[in-house]
């Protein structure tokens, strides 16, 4: 039976990840080793063996912020559509260059980062600071208390609880709990590009909590998995592991081998 998936990938690492800046609207270029550990993790989890598979993709959501398109690039999904923000010529593809999906990529504010108004670009402990200073309770949590001038939890909740239910009914109902072999040129699963905080918060409206619930974490260039229970869409769930595929341990088993050969 067909279970469909939904991954988020969170951006890579720039400046202001690393030390701790809230990072809403403010457009910054992922560092060298942000673009470098983003390589890296296209190489470990996409492929016809992999985690991401990308023959198996329906739709790609990103954020319009450069640093999450900019991931998606170097995810190297081998997108058959020219990416949005790029001009053709930019993206004119080499004669042996390989398309491995199909889905279409949008750019959406629905998972644009949580809009952090007058705490845009502030660390943790200058927010405690500031509201100390402004006689307010310096127990600042964005899940409760959201950002003045920015958004809410309810903003935040509205706005993704709209997003899942595009990702329920145009993708997910499509294939969900059917046989494999009447979906199998049906791609179902899903995939955003975006950051930190709405990826986190995304995850807890995906199984219908409230935000003031959430305890997770998702490091720069992380990527989650989130599914379901029983084939069913009504019992959404965080996938927290799944198993390898055997090809890939049979792999890795090959190149442990003496004098194994590429």
């Amino acid at each position: 039976m067909t279970t469909p998936r939904a991954f988020i990938i969170r951006h890579g690492e720039t400046e202001w990840s690393l030390n701790g800046r809230h990072t809403g609207s403010t457009e910054l270029p992922l560092t060298p080793n942000g673009e470098k550990r983003i390589r890296a993790t296209g190489k470990a989890l996409v492929g016809d063996d992999r985690l991401i598979v990308p023959s198996n993709i329906a739709h790609i959501y990103v954020s319009p912020r450069k640093r999450a398109q900019r991931t998606l690039e170097l995810l190297d999904l081998g997108c058959c559509d020219n990416l949005p923000w790029k001009d053709n010529a930019e993206q004119a593809r080499p004669s042996d260059s390989i398309v491995r999906t199909n889905a279409k990529v949008q750019i959406t504010a629905d998972v644009r980062e949580w809009d952090y108004g007058d705490y845009e670009g502030l660390t943790s402990a200058q927010i405690r600071q500031q509201r100390r200073e402004k006689g307010l309770n310096e127990n600042w949590d964005i899940w409760r208390d959201g950002c003045p001038g920015g958004e809410s939890p309810k903003d935040v909740s509205t706005r993704l609880d709209r997003l899942i239910t595009d990702i329920r009914s145009r993708f997910h109902g499509k294939v969900m709990g059917k046989p494999k072999h009447e979906v199998e040129d049906i791609p179902g699963d899903v995939l955003l590009v975006a950051h930190g905080h709405i990826l986190r918060a995304f995850a807890v409206r995906w199984i219908g909590k409230e935000l003031t619930e959430t305890s997770l974490l998702l490091e720069a260039g992380g990527v989650g998995t989130l599914s379901y229970e029983h084939h069913s869409i009504d019992e959404p769930a965080i996938l927290l592991g799944g198993a390898f595929m055997v090809s890939v341990v049979e792999n890795a088993e090959e190149d442990g081998q003496p004098g194994h050969k590429k």
